[in-house]
């Protein structure tokens, strides 16, 4: 099954907690701390996998968590590092942030890895806390939480050369008869139902891969037919080969198949106009076929004028201009390649940079009026109390100085907080006192 669409849910690994520990050895009086701080969670990681070509593996696995790193020892031993959590994934996979959308990763090259959420750094042992006015303290930290993340995965297929047109028009055909890829092709419309695959070989040594995309009908870009499931493919071809039927079994006109099409791709993305795009004019086998094939250019003349595309037809029974096309494909191919090289190796050196105000606030203050308690909620401090060995008393009063120098006691009495009344943390409650 082709599966180009999953969501997924990532968690990186929470560092190991710091230890608090003395030295206990004999003629060694005064040892002091000794507690080793914990080890570093493991990174969740995206690799691309060549050897992958869907996303299907994904469908029934959708949560993975990274191994969290090991706790610190006694004799300031430090906890062993948890190894990263390695995920395959096809070549020309987009990661998206499920939550704000934005493009994480696009990883089309082979062996390509992005680290998708950072493991937490471990939390360190008392021995970090020593001063001379508390040179035997009981405080020591917990790992740092993991990234998580929702994401969406897409695949889009990595080809060369893309071949769309309306259902029936001989994509599948044609791509069966260049290449030796064996897609359904058959006497009805959509046989296609995922793309297909397949290398085009030239004699004089070039080659290129070949998509046959399912066929776009009118409103493909706003989800009618399979069309929007597919159209996001197109994205990644270099040059374009629009199929158009000229043999009229169809009852459609040859023009008015190939605006239509146009316009589907201009609504998906105008972008994709600009592409080198050769007209392929198929079945010139049929008896009808002449005829509508001269009709169509004058209307192409007409309409588009310098601007009218080129048109190669050609019949995949016969093989006529078969050769033809594949050279001229191949041409225009390696000219987009130049045309991107020549574009990267363009640099601007001038660069603005915008003030980011959009930082979030280190905490909030509400009330819950069904708990009857102030809630402090925000990453920053409960990623801070995550940190947090609440079984120490020191620690905890430790936490207590971090909350006053965020402003925390100054928020909660501005926002009514009262002598006695119940402040809340994640799962962990406090009395306020003035």
């Amino acid at each position: 099954m082709f599966v180009d669409q999953v969501k997924i849910n990532v968690k990186a690994g929470t560092g190991g907690n710091g230890m608090v520990a003395f030295r206990r050895e004999k003629y060694v009086p005064n040892g002091g701390p000794a507690g080793g701080d914990g080890g570093r969670g493991a990174n969740v990681v995206f690799k691309v996998d060549s050897g992958m070509n869907t996303l299907m593996d994904f469908r029934y696995h959708r949560k993975f968590k990274a191994d969290n790193g090991g706790n610190g020892g006694s004799k300031q031993m430090t906890g062993r590092s948890a190894e990263d959590l390695i995920i395959p994934v096809p070549e020309g996979t987009t990661i998206y942030n499920s939550e704000t959308g934005e493009i994480m990763a696009d990883l089309v090259d082979a062996d390509e890895e992005y680290v998708v959420a950072k493991g937490g750094r471990g939390g360190r042992g008392n021995i970090h806390f020593a001063s001379p006015t508390n040179p035997a303290p009981e405080i020591a930290e917990n790992g740092e939480p993991g990234e998580e993340f929702a994401l969406q995965l897409e695949l889009k297929v990595l080809a060369d050369v893309g071949l769309v047109g309306f259902p029936s028009a001989g994509k599948s055909t044609l791509l069966a008869t260049l290449t030796s890829a064996k897609p359904k092709v058959a006497g009805y419309h959509f046989t296609t139902l995922v793309p297909n695959l397949g290398m085009v070989r030239l004699d004089d040594g070039r080659d290129f891969v070949m998509a046959d995309l399912p066929g776009l009908i009118e409103g493909a870009s706003e989800g009618v037919g399979l069309g929007i499931q597919f159209l996001r493919h197109v994205e990644r071809t270099r040059v374009i080969l629009h199929i158009v039927d000229v043999s009229g079994e169809e009852g459609r006109v040859p023009y008015d198949d190939f605006v239509t099409i146009n316009n589907e791709l201009k609504k998906y993305d105008p972008e994709l106009l600009n592409r080198p795009q050769i007209v392929v004019a198929t079945k010139m086998d049929l008896p009808n076929s002449a005829a509508n094939l001269e009709q169509f250019k004058l209307d192409l003349a007409k309409e588009l004028g310098d601007h009218a595309p080129e048109v190669i037809a050609v019949s995949a029974v016969t093989h006529d201009n078969l050769n033809q096309l594949v050279n001229e494909t191949a041409n225009k191919l390696a000219e987009a390649k130049r045309n991107e090289l020549e574009n990267t190796n363009v640099s601007d050196s001038k660069q603005e940079y915008k003030f980011d105000d959009t930082t979030e606030a280190p905490f909030t203050v509400s009330y819950d009026e069904e708990w009857q308690s102030w809630v402090l909620s925000g990453n920053q401090i409960e990623k801070l109390f995550k940190m947090t060995d609440t079984t120490h008393d020191q620690s905890m009063l430790r936490f207590a100085r971090q909350m006053r120098g965020m402003g925390v006691d100054q928020a909660l009495r501005d926002a009514g907080a009262k002598d006695g009344d119940t402040v809340t943390i994640l799962d962990f409650s406090f009395t306020y006192v003035e």
